[in-house]
């Protein structure tokens, strides 16, 4: 579904990405982790056809995505309406006035006639449960209520890949763990996930598989997740985690002893 081939990208003289090759296949659920500054933000945005490389090959079910062919206004809103992008701070991606209007956003650009409009919110709001938020202001919602209506945004447009950047960030443990029982349910209906996260206590619930970065901008190791976990040499030595990590999957291990 997604091939990242010899990719660079970078900001001023810096790389932001440096040699990044990757395939994503339909249905996975992978997770991209390392230290701040690495890269998976601005590989997400990629992903995303929010930026295009600087050089090498992005491409989509087959397709090249380049700068060009995202100048096309048709072209992106195909693209964006197959990859949802999440934001890391919920309160930029909301604009609208009411949460209605926030959802129905993305299927109105789309050209959906009003009546497909309104099914698809409501579907979002019940499949969300925030029907209550539906004629709240988005900038008067807590936390963790304006990532749901993030998410329900996305959701409006049914798209095949949900990209998530840090969503977890900024949430309490309930909402956390709503969020994480989500996600799960989300990939096992089909849905290919692709998450930015620093929380290694629930990446591995919500991924199977890992892309490590390093502070060169580059990747450093793909595994599955489980197994990432335990590296704990290799989590040093990317400055992901310092000597006194213990991974939960050891954790978990030694509950069940």
């Amino acid at each position: 579904m997604i091939e990242i081939k010899d990719v660079y990208y970078s900001y001023s003289d810096a790389y932001a990405l440096n040699n990044i090759n990757l395939t994503i296949e339909k249905g996975e659920a992978v997770a991209f982790m390392g230290p701040n500054g690495s890269g998976k933000s601005t590989l997400l945005k990629l992903v995303n056809g929010i930026i295009s490389p600087d050089s090498g090959v992005y491409k989509f079910n087959d397709e090249e995505i380049t700068h060009k062919k995202l100048q096309d206004n048709q072209f992106a809103k195909l693209l964006h309406r197959n990859i949802g992008f999440v934001f890391q701070n919920s309160e930029t991606q909301l604009f609208c006035s009411n949460v209605y209007d926030e959802i129905a956003f993305g299927p109105r650009q789309m050209g959906l006639n009003e009546t497909e409009v309104n099914k698809r919110v409501n579907d979002c709001l019940n499949l969300l449960y925030i029907q209550e938020f539906k004629n709240r202001t988005p900038y008067h919602l807590s936390g963790g209520e304006q990532r749901k209506v993030a998410i329900a945004c996305v959701l409006s447009l049914n798209p095949e890949v949900l990209v998530l950047d840090e969503p977890m960030n900024g949430l309490d443990p309930r909402t956390q763990r709503w969020l994480v029982e989500f996600l799960v349910k989300l990939n096992k209906a089909g849905k290919t996930l692709i998450t930015s996260t620093h929380n290694l206590e629930l990446v591995h619930e919500i991924s199977n598989r890992s892309i490590l970065f390093d502070e060169t901008h580059t990747i450093v190791a793909d595994m599955p997740t489980d197994r990432l976990l335990e590296d704990i040499d290799l989590l040093k030595k990317v400055n992901l985690v310092d000597q006194y990590y213990h991974s939960p999957v050891s954790r978990e291990m030694l509950k069940c002893k």
